[in-house]
């Protein structure tokens, strides 16, 4: 075929790294490797955010795209949005013993938002 790299087949050498293992054993090697890709993609999304993925967050909990983009201005604004515009509201409520949607139109009023900086950023989390 003109083209294309013919690849080596070295099955049976890469075969012999497991040949001996039982069921059990590969079962195991299989998911450690699969948390090893996993893994890093889950830290990135535990640590990488942007407002568009916020918004999104904020749609799925019932707010309309008008109530999500202050909610999420307000966290920019605060250095919260690291945390989770959806997990603020969320904490706040909670605090707050509201449901989630009046926590959010309470925070878009100008609520809150000194008692979810002293949750985020005074270590209380």
């Amino acid at each position: 075929m003109k083209g294309f790299l013919k690849r080596d087949d070295d099955f049976s050498v890469r075969r012999e790294k497991i040949a001996g293992l039982s069921d059990e054993a590969l079962k195991a090697k299989f998911w450690a490797d699969i948390e090893k890709i996993v893994d890093p993609l889950l830290d990135l999304a535990r640590t990488h955010t942007s407002p568009s993925i916020e918004r999104s967050v904020l749609l799925r909990m019932g707010f309309s795209s008008l109530e999500a983009k202050p909610l999420v201005e307000g966290a920019i604004d605060r250095g919260l949005i690291g945390h989770g515009v959806g997990h603020v509201v969320y904490r706040i409520a909670k605090e707050k013993q509201l449901d989630l949607r009046r926590a959010g139109l309470e925070m878009i009023d100008g609520q809150h938002w000194d008692d979810a900086m002293k949750i985020f950023k005074g270590g209380d989390r």
